[in-house]
């Protein structure tokens, strides 16, 4: 499929949040919620954004012993996102201790329901190999990547979350169906702000992201629409 675009919600509010969905929603149909709105706001805004006929991407990273990673999950699958991730740094048992609950609630539905699309979050886009060095991972952050992302498709994930520098690399080594979803998108003009591992939307698409996540280039923009619109345009 064609690169997606996924808007990132990462505003304190819910009213501020449906003021972005309203405006972009004829425009973009996936939006992020993350831990800043989810903390603030619940599964609330959750709705919200559905009811405007838009999915969810449920960016709360779920890191813990493995069977209360499979109950947050599970609550995960109930609001209807079709998105969510957890740390695969969380390790093999953790994966497939939530892969096999989600299974098992899929199953023992009279109604079936979609497969929700399951990530694992590998190195976050924020960090480099001097981040990494300081907090014990003594691997480069490719190879950090490429074995978290080969945990996560043994356990039977969809896919990860990756910098776009990461794009091609596990493309031809996790094969054409491993999802691959990318934040730290920037224009080519636009402000790296916190992002260490940037590409540009062009470059994503043409490399083989399957979803790439967007913020503040968008949230942060005078006119939001248009600079989703140009975000679109880059990425075709």
């Amino acid at each position: 499929m064609k690169t997606q675009l996924i808007v990132a919600l990462d505003v304190p509010d819910i009213h501020q949040a449906e003021d972005m969905v309203k405006e972009l929603s004829s425009v973009v149909k996936y939006f992020k919620i993350g831990m800043q709105l989810f903390t603030a706001c619940g599964p609330d805004v959750v709705a919200m954004v559905r009811k405007y006929d838009c999915d969810v991407f449920l960016d709360l990273k779920f890191h813990d012993i493995p069977n209360t990673v499979a109950q947050a999950a599970l609550s995960s699958l109930r609001l209807g996102v079709f998105m969510f991730n957890v740390h695969a740094i969380g390790g093999d048992v953790m994966l497939g201790t939530v892969m096999q609950a989600i299974n098992n609630e899929i199953e023992q539905k009279n109604q079936p329901q979609p497969q929700p699309i399951v990530l694992g979050v590998t190195v976050l886009t924020s960090m480099d190999r001097q981040q990494l060095n300081r907090v014990g991972v003594i691997r480069s952050v490719k190879n950090e990547v490429v074995g978290l992302a080969g945990l996560c498709k043994k356990a039977g994930l969809s896919g990860v979350v990756c910098s776009g520098k990461e794009i091609k690399l596990l493309r031809r080594l996790m094969g054409k169906d491993f999802v691959l979803v990318v934040p730290g998108i920037r224009l080519s003009d636009a402000k790296s702000d916190d992002q260490k591992r940037i590409v540009t939307p062009a470059q994503a698409a043409q490399w083989g992201a399957d979803y790439i996540v967007v913020g503040r280039p968008i949230t942060q923009a005078n006119n939001r629409k248009q600079a989703a619109e140009n975000i679109l345009k880059d990425i075709k």
